[in-house]
């Protein structure tokens, strides 16, 4: 107790022992009552003046615990102030500000809180955050939709919800050791990915890491889902790869009858043979390099469809005729299912006949001589109209489909060459579908052929002609 708060009481106890003794002499001597009588009575007298002496001393200590009360559960509303020049009045006053100032700061970090949070579940990266014992603090949910977290994984061990040692090897080593660590995780389970994770040590506020180890970091773990661009990038090594070769063999060939010719074969009978091979293999360059435009062409920004409404039946018929001839030099029946003639698409027809095209050429292709080949068109719904093509030609393995319609990609390379395909008709297909806001697949199975489905936007508009039927 402080020395002004000490000589308060002393003051108070002196004054009631004081009024206590005059009373007690004045009854006694004066009056001449019993000395008990005279005590009592003194006494009786007192105890009223002590509590209210009391209550002015006890009161700003009750009002000072109140407020500490307060601050403890965080309730402290304002400032309550304590009528007292003394040590307890200085520390009312103590309190109220430390209130007050507490009050701010809590109000600073809940806005923190907040922002963190917010920050949090907007990230596309996943977040993971573990304390100094390498246990999990938290994870957000973008970390969850990503690996399939179940919602309760705090105060659990990275490598308990992440099979992968070197994921825990490297939080471990950051909790340790400090720095970043940076690391490629290939995970199978539920789907193949490819994460690319960069772990960090959170360092102490304090900054005497080396003072006290048990007050560790702990460290945050960043998840990049980079899957998508891996696999781009094997496309386009492949691609690289696949065009130097389909360009290669071309020009080797050109190359070497045009060394032949120049080193006196013109005069030869072979000559004429000569410039036909080197004109077929120029042929195939050119195809080759139209290709290529054209899917360059599609995958710009400029790109831009000459939209028209078409009936589905007309525009089908016109490719059928179109690739009758080769299809009769194999013998291959080219039909059609029957299609309402009021069924119509918006799209642009040069292109929608190149998708068409390509598809039969394939199926003729593909299908030994006798075959068969049926285009259909159907309405799927009210916003699609769905298109196949079907063949009982050789079929494409089950783990081809997946791949079917990359650049150059092919099932039998040697037959493929044979046949005399670029490798792009079927990637061009699924560009120009996709252009006019559709999507393509096949179905196929090995020695029973193969049916190739695309969609386009429906544009059904029914007219009084459309109700009659052909």
């Amino acid at each position: 107790m402080s020395l002004r708060l000490r000589w308060k009481w002393t003051f108070f106890f002196i004054f009631l022992l004081l009024i206590f003794i005059i009373v007690q002499a004045y009854l006694f001597y004066s009056i001449k009552r019993s000395f008990l009588f005279s005590s009592l009575f003194s006494l009786i007298l007192i105890i009223p003046l002590a509590y209210i002496l009391a209550r002015s001393l006890t009161d700003p200590i009750l009002e000072v615990t109140r407020k500490a009360v307060q601050l403890l559960s965080s309730t402290l509303e304002k400032e309550v102030r304590v009528s007292s020049s003394d040590e307890l009045g200085s520390l009312s006053k103590t309190i109220g500000e430390m209130g007050t100032q507490l009050k701010t700061k809590i109000e600073e970090i809940s806005k923190e809180k907040d922002y963190l949070q917010t920050i949090l579940k907007g990230m596309m990266e996943g977040v993971l955050v573990v304390d100094g014992r390498g246990r999990i603090l938290m994870v957000n949910d973008a970390l969850r939709r990503l690996l399939s977290l179940s919602s309760d994984v705090s105060d659990r061990m990275p490598l308990e919800i992440i099979r992968n040692a070197e994921l825990e090897g490297a939080i471990r080593k950051a909790i340790q050791d400090g720095g970043r660590i940076a690391l490629e995780l290939d995970l199978n389970k539920p789907d193949e990915k490819t994460i690319e994770v960069s772990v960090v040590s959170i360092l102490p506020s304090n900054r005497r890491m080396n003072e006290d180890r048990e007050e560790v970091r702990g460290a945050i773990a960043v998840f990049h889902d980079i899957t998508r661009l891996k696999q781009l990038e094997k496309i386009r090594q492949d691609f690289v790869a696949n065009v130097s070769h389909e360009l290669r063999t071309p020009l080797t060939t050109i190359k070497g009858y045009a060394e032949t010719l120049l080193d006196g074969a013109l005069k030869e009978d072979q000559a004429f043979h000569f410039v036909q091979v080197i004109k077929r293999h120029t042929d195939r360059l050119t195809k080759i390099v139209e290709d290529l435009l054209m899917l360059s062409r599609i995958e710009t920004k400029e790109f831009q469809l000459k939209l028209e409404s078409i009936s589905v039946r007309d525009f089908i018929d016109d490719v059928i005729d179109f690739v009758k001839e080769p299809a009769e030099k194999k013998k291959i029946s080219l039909s059609r299912d029957e299609i309402p003639s009021f069924l119509t698409v918006k799209g642009d027809r040069s292109y929608l006949e190149q998708i068409l095209i390509n598809l039969l050429d394939n199926a003729i292709k593909y299908t030994p001589e006798g075959g068969r080949a049926t285009v259909s068109a159907v309405e799927e719904d009210s916003k699609d109209i769905q298109f196949s093509v079907e063949d009982n030609g050789i079929g494409i393995p089950k783990e081809d489909l997946s791949r079917i319609f990359e650049r150059f990609y092919r099932v039998d390379k040697g037959r493929s060459k044979e046949m005399g395909g670029t490798g792009l008709g079927l990637s061009i297909v699924k560009h120009l579908v996709q252009a006019h806001g559709g999507r393509v697949w096949v179905e196929s199975q090995m020695g029973k052929g193969s049916t190739f489905y695309f969609t386009l936007p429906n544009r059904t508009e029914p007219t009084k002609e459309s109700l009659e039927v052909e």
